[in-house]
């Protein structure tokens, strides 16, 4: 029965480890609804500041602000969002296998790139592959405010305005649905000027401004890029969570598969002894 012990023995292990996955993924699931509320709550502000930012645009075309200057590349800045904690499938492999694809093209065009991380997962895989990293943040825990990422916005911005680096490109997953995250390359700097349709043209308006147009267009085009890299990080939460769930659900399956066929393998073992026992008893018996 050695080899039935060692096959029980088996067995309660996994279904140790199935009970932890079962907790991580219900843990997810309530996780992921608070997320996805935060998520749509977010989506509004974002969404009113870019289109008063049409507004202003077009209501003000003789004024280019310097985050909306284009300039050739010699150099471009990274900021990618990753997770803190793992155990979300490939949520963080898909975002980050983005970056190594775009900062090798542009390096195959004599570009150099500067990166600012948030989440633990990618500041490390970049720091192991001697990324040049200009600001880092993690921490920012499940419910990260506007005021934390601070820090990797400015440095960017700051960066761009001073002509350090000529695009900024956002990387991070989009929440397509709770069973797909889609990995995503987007340019944040320059800011594309709005376009408005010949409808939204027509129903333009200006502003009354004390003192002046410029300080508030100045003022307005900041807290638009805070908006786009804070619902990019809002939206990354949930992808994570929604991932979580789906890989601690898939772990369970998979757990509760190999006990399965490990109570399968234990009962023909444990017949095995038995039919053995009975051979030998047989074989004792026919020899007296």
């Amino acid at each position: 029965m050695a080899n039935a012990k060692e096959i029980r023995g088996q067995i309660k292990s996994v279904k140790n480890t199935r009970k932890i996955t079962r907790a991580m993924e219900m843990v997810a699931a309530s996780k992921m609804r608070r997320a996805q509320e935060r998520m749509r709550a977010a989506r509004p502000y974002a969404e009113k500041i870019r289109e008063v930012l049409g507004h202003l645009a077009q209501a003000h075309p003789e004024y280019e602000h310097p985050l909306m200057q284009v300039r050739p590349i010699k150099k471009a800045g990274f900021l990618v969002v990753t997770t803190d904690r793992g155990l979300c499938g490939g949520l963080n492999v898909n975002v980050l296998r983005n970056v190594v694809q775009k900062v090798r093209e542009l390096h195959e065009g004599g570009v150099e790139s500067n990166l600012a991380v948030v989440g633990n997962k990618g500041l490390g895989f970049l720091r192991r592959h001697g990324a040049h990293l200009v600001a880092e943040l993690n921490g920012l825990g499940d419910r990260p405010h506007l005021g934390d990422m601070i820090g990797p916005i400015r440095a960017m911005a700051d960066a761009y305005a001073k002509g350090e680096v000529d695009v900024v490109y956002l990387v991070s997953s989009r929440f397509v649905n709770t069973m797909l995250q889609r990995a995503t390359v987007e340019q944040l700097l320059p800011v594309e000027k709005p376009t408005a349709s010949a409808e939204q043209r027509a129903e333009l308006w200006d502003y009354i401004y004390e003192p002046e147009a410029r300080p508030v267009l100045d003022r307005l085009m900041q807290r638009y890029v805070e908006s786009v890299v804070y619902q990019a990080v809002i939206e990354h939460l949930a992808c994570e969570q929604s991932a979580r769930m789906v890989a601690m659900k898939s772990a369970s399956d998979n757990a509760k598969r190999m006990v399965d066929d490990l109570q399968l393998a234990y009962n023909k073992a444990r017949q095995a002894a038995i039919t053995q026992e009975i051979a030998e008893i047989s074989a004792g018996a026919a020899a007296v």
